[in-house]
């Protein structure tokens, strides 16, 4: 591989990823809703986040971003312009989740608030256009926050996709001394269209159309690269990139998609392309493996799946591939270092995957009769926070937490534990 050269002083600052308390070996999952063991290998899933009923769209965003916050100092986190919000679980039809976490994280009031939806490709619209607003120096020396987040509603009506489907939240803090990922100015490709492969029309029921949802993300791929190569001159799928990070709904997409791009290219040696995928793409799996599909958040769990999992030791280029349903999609590429590594290390995001609490089938059972409601416009509402902590029967690994207390008056209300 050759050293890469930055050509990019803004993009990601720092990185963050929230996954939970609690996790499902995806094998106890597929055995509990009598699922074909034989289709594991193609899932490529070891483990699953799952959301317990103090857990919602909130409380994931703020404990994604709170650890980036504390790292700043008073005058930094006034810095902050601009806070965003991307997910699929919107908690109101007009109030967004960023004026409660805006809240809960003690903000400056001078700070632009949205909320922005897009399925899976929302965080990485988000994203570019921070990354455009704190370049452009209209306001000097600013910073944005993206935050996506969402949780996981879905049930045995999903088939495979609930073995997937994640749970948590991704922060990125935007600016200048892009320590995480420098992005290539002007390097990036986009590809949009309408199709109904997955929606959520209700907040209590997701629907998915897979095989139309897996050739769309194919089809966009190509779309999207095509794009960037026609933006970037010189671009080449295998030589500009020394590694990639691509939305992962579960891993054997990511391989299939890998597998295509080759094979568009005129690549035919399967054992050169498995080769490649192993070198170039396989890091950025080993997280979302653990975790399940982060929605819009997930390119974002593979890109710190990559820098903590490959030997990052000197400046390497990243293609960056996100896909939303609906359809939308970008292909983009940006600058890591030995220093993006040391950066997302220090979040110790591979012991905290390790030390969530494993459930039996029959817990994860009970959890989702309660989890249902969380989304639901309920004008009172009261959670026991005691009952599910004692529920993990351990120690909470991550302190200290916001929890969702229930609603008041529709109002949601948060309280900090630990």
């Amino acid at each position: 591989m050759a050293t890469a050269q930055p050509t990019g002083r803004y993009g990601i600052a720092a990185l963050n990823v929230y996954a939970g308390l609690a996790q499902i070996p995806v094998p106890t999952l597929f055995d509990g809703r009598g699922l074909d063991r034989e289709r594991l290998e193609n899932l490529a899933m070891r483990r699953r986040s799952v959301a317990l009923p103090f857990e919602d769209p909130v409380t994931n965003a703020v404990n994604a971003a709170t650890p980036l916050l504390n790292a700043l100092s008073e005058e930094e986190r006034a810095s902050i312009e601009l806070l965003v919000t991307s997910s699929e679980s919107g908690v109101d039809y007009s109030k967004s989740i960023s004026s409660y976490v805006h809240d809960q994280l003690e903000l400056s009031n001078h700070c632009r608030l949205l909320e922005v939806k897009q399925a899976c490709y929302a965080a990485t619209a988000a994203f570019q256009l921070a990354v455009s607003y704190v370049a452009s120096g209209v306001s000097p020396n600013a910073k944005a926050l993206i935050i996506a987040t969402d949780v996981a509603l879905v049930d045995e009506r999903a088939g495979y996709a609930e073995p997937a489907t994640g749970h948590g939240a991704v922060a990125l803090l935007v600016g200048e001394e892009p320590r995480v990922l420098a992005v290539d100015p002007g390097a990036f490709g986009t590809y949009s269209y309408e199709t109904l492969d997955s929606a959520r029309p209700s907040p209590r029921y997701d629907i998915a159309d897979i095989d139309r949802s897996l050739f769309a993300y194919l089809d966009c791929l190509t779309g999207s690269f095509g794009e960037y190569a026609s933006r970037v001159r010189g671009a080449d799928f295998v030589d500009t990139f020394d590694y990639l990070a691509m939305h992962t709904p579960f891993s054997g997409i990511v391989r299939a998609a890998h597998r295509k791009m080759m094979r568009e290219r005129g690549d035919s040696d399967s054992g050169g392309i498995a080769e490649d995928f192993e070198r170039r793409a396989a890091p950025s799996l080993v997280y979302p493996a653990e975790v399940g599909n982060l929605c819009s958040g997930s390119v974002y769990l593979a890109l710190a799946s990559l820098l903590d999992n490959a030997a990052v030791t000197e400046p390497r280029r990243v293609g960056l591939y996100t896909y939303g349903s609906g359809c939308s999609s970008e292909f983009y590429s940006g600058v890591v270092t030995a220093d993006s590594k040391e950066a997302v290390g220090d979040t110790r995001l591979g012991q905290r995957l390790a030390e969530r609490v494993e459930l039996s089938f029959e817990a994860y059972e009970q959890l989702w009769q309660h989890n249902r409601w969380c989304l639901e416009p309920t004008e009172d509402r009261s959670v026991d926070v005691d009952h599910w902590t004692g529920f993990l029967g351990s120690p909470l690994p991550e302190l200290p937490l916001l929890v969702n207390t229930g609603t008041k008056g529709y109002h949601r209300q948060y309280e900090w534990i630990g």
